[in-house]
């Protein structure tokens, strides 16, 4: 075989081993920025579904905790949010919403609270429907952090 074809065909395989390296890079590099934007995407969405969830069955609460006629259109809210969720959350974030809205409307089958009693609800802290909601959405946001 001659010098010159030997060298050609390494330079050749050279600009192609270094093409196709480049190009492998490149689509990594871009599928990797596609999925963080995508994860930010979902995160941006849930946050607001879970904003939306916590204000209503907020609302929905103390309502319930003040009057023993249930608000309908309030817990047709509520449980709007609660189908979304089912189509975008873990099952840790709805399981934990389904219990929100049980007990928003077990409640409502309880005596009404005076204002006293929901102070004393506040102080020690049994008026704090949402805080396991929170924490399984804020586990579920961790959860979707992008590892780099």
């Amino acid at each position: 075989m001659d010098v010159s074809i030997i060298s050609a065909l390494a330079a050749l395989t050279g600009a192609a081993v270094g093409g196709l390296t480049s190009g492998i890079a490149t689509w990594l590099n871009h599928r990797s920025q596609v999925r963080v934007e995508w994860i930010l995407h979902e995160k941006s969405r849930r946050q607001i579904l879970y904003r939306d969830f916590i204000e209503e069955a907020a609302r929905c609460y103390m309502d319930a905790l003040q009057h023993d006629k249930a608000d309908i259109p309030s817990l047709v809210g509520v449980y709007a949010k609660l189908s979304a969720m089912r189509a975008l959350s873990s099952k840790s974030v709805v399981h934990c919403a389904e219990d929100v809205a049980r007990k928003i409307l077990d409640t409502y089958l309880e005596p009404d609270k005076s204002f006293v009693e929901l102070r004393e609800m506040a102080i020690d802290g049994t008026i704090d429907l949402l805080r396991g909601f929170s924490d399984a959405c804020h586990d579920e946001f961790e959860e979707m952090r992008p590892l780099f």
